[in-house]
């Protein structure tokens, strides 16, 4: 799907991101309840493809990084 199929969509990143001339992906939790997913899309192309990520799997991804799991960039 296109970040136009989402049009109630309320696009944010992490605060982390430091504002990497678009090098950030963006997630819209807003929709999870009516989606059952987590939208998630690539800030330098706002209106390209959107990525479909399972609720629980966000949230293991979510956990892992917070718990240093993942490692650092």
């Amino acid at each position: 799907m296109r970040s136009t199929d989402l049009p109630g969509a309320d696009w944010r990143k992490s605060s982390y991101s430091g504002g990497n001339a678009g090098q950030c992906v963006e997630v819209s939790i807003n929709l999870v309840a009516s989606c059952g997913m987590v939208p998630v899309r690539d800030s330098k192309n706002p209106s390209g493809p959107v990525l479909g990520v399972h609720v629980d799997a966000f949230s293991s991804f979510v956990a892992g990084v917070k718990a240093g799991h993942l490692g650092t960039v």
